[in-house]
């Protein structure tokens, strides 16, 4: 059971023979451990020397990323600049530990790095149809016990179980009847491919082909282009259907007649011109020169964080989680350290310290592999003086001209530079000596003399003199403050009346929530010019996070939330910035970046916003829904909530009844109605749960996308969990929207 493409191949074929590697944990725990690739090609499998029955397996799946040499704070801080060379990570998606693994030779490190790369490769590039072969023959190899390629009755009803199906013993027996031609009482090869035939036959899929295969019981690609004109509501012509059977059929016969059998259209259906997600939103496709301050921007709070807020880890591997996962703001509590060197942690509790200097290098590593556009560094600076000047001492060498350090413009500037002008650049987010002005007056070069501090500028007024001794920052640092100048907020005619567009505030979630609640309407106008910062409440300990849609409701830019943490409302901000090529930026509607804006999402009076639309959606079925519940008898009883996000009069959820004991190819055929008032600021949440009637659901996956992204049609939902895609499960419904 190779993987696709790579029979015989010598990468494939280092990892199945496996190796020896030294496990590194700590400067006393590095020990020797065999490595090596199952034949199910999906499954690393890895025991200790000394202790045999210590054998443990990981998913090739549930890699995130493999990273030659010295890159971990592990790595860096226990091994010497020698080995660099032969060590390497392994980096787990979710809250796993990451190995640290140190090989004999570099040789042997980059075959690992370079083989393991080349197989998580491959498993990703599978297509829906080959991760459902893939894992289902996996279950079958799993349930067939003496390993003879045959399934006797009782290990079928063992694969059932495995696949999350419970039949009863009559049905399974006439299952088991109908496949085994030979009437031996086991099924060979040929006898089980049967019984996979049967197995994944989707009869809604038939009904559909059916209806459209016009042509000798195939489809031809007119009546392909019918299917898409009519049902699928594209504007699609004969060269698109054309386009999608040589893309998709398989069967080489049909496809020199330019048909398309009904293995080809399901196919078709389960690659992303088949997805709910409209493929041309997957790309950049709005406008990235307008204001910086016109955007929605992905935000971290607390970043360096992997768990709690009070006694949990921070770890530079947390900055590459956020930033990888696109957030563009992420945030540093930067505290004097030992050897005079600035350390981040959270103040004040038991969260461990990394330095300010190594989370800098990491950031500016991966800052821009998942977007191009800016990065904000929003700087909680409780440093001394000094140890403010090694802070900036330590941006200016390592990110160099990529830090933004004076204003773009020629002119003082009246607002924001765009995302596009400002494309691979880091723009420090912290309290400021002074007004951006100063670069564009005849004393900016006096101001700006490395020589001056703020107290020997004898031109200065007493009482800025006073702030500036106050404010206790190094001119080094708060020269770096250009276009996010952190000040405090004290109601929305002082910002008007006395703040410059750079000048913005942080606002905890309460009093955010209540401005948006009482005052959502000067809220959005505010936020025409100006940038605000929304952040966790304090007693959010256990880094919960709150619901951001209202925030962005009311024109909140940087909403920052805990994105070590799943949940629901971190759902709702991967779907928010799920589109325009994952670049962290999502333009907000025309009618919240106008300063006369009559828009109020709670009283919705009339305007440009109002473009009542109805959602019916249609759930049809679901297919290869894992188990919750890991015990052996244990099968999903599955049921579809569909929740609507956005402005209070479009806030709405409905569910299907649970279908019993089924979570390999639940149907339901379930109809829903919802009005949708305010499609622009509207989230769709598809949520797939394991029905208790005892205890709360619990969450099998879910998908969240715009509204506006929604294509209409048949289309296949992929299912998440915890930000990570399940392999084969997924939801088959079918959209319509009308105008109201």
């Amino acid at each position: 059971n190779t993987i696709n493409g790579l029979e015989g191949d010598t990468d494939l074929k280092f990892l199945l023979g496996g190796g020896e590697l030294l496990k590194l944990r700590s400067s006393s725990w590095m020990k020797a451990r065999f490595y090596k690739l199952q034949e199910d090609c999906r499954t690393m499998w890895h025991e200790s020397k000394t202790c045999t029955k210590s054998k443990q397996t990981f998913s090739i799946e549930d890699i995130s990323a493999v990273r030659a040499g010295r890159q971990s704070e592990g790595l860096r801080k226990y091994t010497d600049e020698l080995l660099e060379g032969r060590c390497f990570s392994i980096i787990f998606k979710g809250r796993r530990k990451d190995l640290d693994l140190i090989a004999s030779s570099d040789e042997e490190a980059k075959q690992w790095v370079t083989s393991l790369e080349k197989i998580m490769s491959n498993l990703n590039n599978l297509n829906c149809q080959q991760k459902t072969q893939h894992w289902i023959f996996n279950c079958l190899r799993k349930a067939d016990k003496n390993c003879d390629s045959q399934l006797s009755l009782e290990e079928l009803k063992d694969f059932l179980h495995q696949i999350n199906i419970e039949l009863d013993d009559l049905y399974a027996e006439d299952l088991f009847r109908q496949c085994d031609k030979s009437k031996s009482g086991y099924l060979s090869e040929e006898e089980i491919k049967t019984f996979y035939n049967l197995l994944t036959r989707r009869q809604e899929i038939d009904e559909i082909y059916a209806e459209y295969a016009k042509t000798t019981g195939f489809m031809s690609a007119e009546n392909l282009l019918d299917f898409l004109i009519k049902e699928q509501k594209e504007e699609a012509t004969l060269a698109d259907a054309n386009r999608l059977i040589d893309q998709y059929e398989r069967d080489d016969k049909a496809k020199e007649k330019q048909l398309m059998t009904k293995d080809g259209f399901l196919m078709y259906l389960q690659m992303f011109e088949g997805l709910v997600l409209n493929p041309t939103h997957k790309a950049v496709h709005q406008d990235m020169n307008q204001p910086l301050n016109h955007y929605f921007i992905s935000s971290s709070h607390n970043t360096y964080l992997m768990e709690d807020q009070l006694t949990g880890p921070s770890s530079t591997k947390a900055y590459i989680r956020a930033l990888v996962k696109g957030c563009r703001c992420v945030e540093l509590d930067c505290w004097d350290g030992s050897d005079e060197e600035p350390v981040i942690y959270h103040g004040h509790t038991l969260t461990s310290k990394i330095l300010f200097r190594d989370a800098i290098k990491t950031i500016k590593d991966y800052a821009f592999k998942t977007s191009d556009y800016p990065v904000i560094l929003s700087l909680e600076n409780h440093c001394s003086v000094e140890q403010q000047k090694v802070m900036a001492k330590h941006m200016s060498s390592i990110l160099g001209s990529a830090l933004i350090t004076t204003p773009l413009e020629d002119q003082m500037p009246t607002e924001f530079p765009s995302p596009e002008a400002l494309k691979g650049r880091f723009l420090v987010k912290c309290k400021r000596l002074n007004k951006l002005e100063v670069y564009f007056t005849r004393e900016a070069a006096a101001v700006n003399d490395d020589t001056l501090t703020e107290e020997e500028d004898e031109e200065e007024d007493e009482e800025q003199q006073k702030k500036c001794k106050k404010l206790k920052i190094a001119k080094e640092l708060s020269d770096m403050v250009i276009y996010c100048k952190s000040v405090p907020f004290n109601g929305f005619q002082d910002a008007k009346d006395n703040l410059a567009f750079y000048e913005m505030a942080s606002v905890k979630e309460g009093k955010a929530i209540q401005l948006a609640e009482e005052s959502a309407n000067c809220y959005i106008r505010h936020n025409v010019d100006k940038l605000s910062r929304i952040y966790p409440a304090g007693l959010r300990t256990d880094s919960s996070n709150f619901n951001p849609v209202p925030l962005w409701n009311a024109g909140c830019q940087i909403v920052a939330l805990n994105v070590q943490t799943p949940c629901p409302n971190m759902d709702l901000n991967q779907g928010r910035f799920l589109v325009n090529g994952k670049t962290g930026y999502i333009l907000k509607p025309a009618y919240m970046r106008d300063q006369m804006s009559e828009f109020d999402p709670i009283t919705l009076t009339r305007g440009p916003w109002l473009q009542h639309k109805t959602l019916h959606i249609m759930i049809i079925s679901a297919q290869q829904l894992p188990k919750v519940n890991q015990k052996k008898t244990s099968v999903v009883d599955a049921l579809v909530k569909v929740e609507i996000h956005g402005v209070p009069a479009d806030t709405a959820e409905k569910e299907t009844v649970h279908i019993v004991d089924n979570g390999f190819n639940p149907m339901w055929n379930e109809n829903f109605q919802f009005d949708v008032h305010v499609p622009a600021l509207a989230l769709v949440r598809f949520v797939v749960e394991d029905y208790n009637y005892a205890f709360d659901n619990e969450l099998i996956g879910q998908f969240t996308l715009p509204f506006t992204s929604l294509q209409l049609g048949y289309r296949h939902v992929p299912l998440f969990k915890d930000g990570e895609p399940l392999s084969s499960a997924r939801l088959f419904v079918h959209i319509m929207i009308m105008d109201a």
